[in-house]
């Protein structure tokens, strides 16, 4: 019973800090375009065939 008096203000504590977290990100724009991620990561195999580039691949050293 004991170990409730300190559980409890701890849980009330860490819900406290994880609704200000939530309000700042929502308050900085965080949650502003869900879309445009979301699109990037599908289509981003046609960007690289378009520019010819890979940012995944390692620069070759011809000499």
């Amino acid at each position: 019973m004991e170990s409730l008096l300190i559980l409890i203000p701890i849980a009330i504590v860490f819900v406290i800090i994880a609704i200000a977290i939530f309000f700042w990100a929502v308050k900085s724009g965080q949650y502003e375009d869900l879309d445009t991620e979301a699109r990037r990561i599908l289509f981003d195999s046609e960007r690289k065939e378009k520019d010819g580039t890979d940012k995944l691949s390692q620069p070759s050293d011809k000499k």
